[in-house]
């Protein structure tokens, strides 16, 4: 049974949300506060996480930060902060998906389906190896690991989607639409930059302002290529 960890210092928010994805035959775990939040994750066998940001003892994006120390496991932010800055923030720092309250739990529960659609597809490598290795970059599909020369370049879970997707069709272009669509498997909304904010945190992580060759060049006006 998939289980889903929903984290919210709110009762009455925590209770509703488990009572629509517990129609949706999902395991629910509910805590209210970051630190039973993290306990849960390191004891229990949590397939999806619904984090509040704004908890006691840790908050959301602390929470964050300890799990993708260990865990690729899916998280969306349910939070009352609702600025762009905000849900930014939360994209950077691992999350999949971010929700702001008030919320139509319905939505919710689609969000929690394709993250965990998403997720089951990701997992399914048939037993193969799935490795590229180009220019010294080494990026591990069954481990979910990068390394530039050696070095272990630590990425949140869709900056390693969007680079994998990228180096498994070198040459190819890909709008940041298609990026979008295939990384979080949603249709893509209009006035959208988180594409480019994982982009820039990407090429931040693999150094390519010290670097002569780039490994992701921007066509101007179409998207993203791997230059490999």
């Amino acid at each position: 049974m998939v289980t889903v960890l929903i984290a919210d210092d709110e009762k009455e928010i925590a209770d509703l949300v488990g009572f629509h994805l517990e129609k949706e035959g999902y395991q629910i775990i509910k805590v209210h506060d970051g630190m039973e939040a993290l306990q849960a994750i390191q004891t229990r066998n949590i397939d999806l996480a619904v984090l509040d940001i704004m908890m006691p003892k840790m908050d959301g994006y602390e929470v964050i930060r300890e799990i993708r120390e260990e865990y690729a496991l899916p998280v969306i932010f349910l939070s009352a902060k609702q600025s762009d800055l905000d849900k930014i923030t939360g994209l950077v720092m691992g999350a999949d998906d971010y929700m702001s309250k008030p919320f139509n739990p319905m939505e919710l529960v689609a969000r929690v389906n394709a993250q965990l659609r998403r997720s089951k597809l990701l997992s399914q490598t048939n037993g193969k190896s799935h490795e590229i290795e180009v220019g010294g970059l080494n990026i591990n599909l069954d481990e979910r690991t990068v390394t530039l020369y050696g070095e272990i370049i630590e990425l949140t879970p869709k900056e390693f989607d969007i680079l994998y997707l990228l180096a498994s069709y070198p040459k190819k272009v890909y709008s940041v639409e298609n990026i979008f669509q295939h990384v979080w498997g949603e249709e893509y909304y209009e006035g959208s930059n988180t594409v480019m904010v994982h982009i820039r945190g990407l090429r931040k992580k693999l150094k390519e302002d010290q670097q002569k060759n780039k490994f992701i060049k921007t066509v101007w006006g179409v998207g993203y290529t791997f230059n490999g």
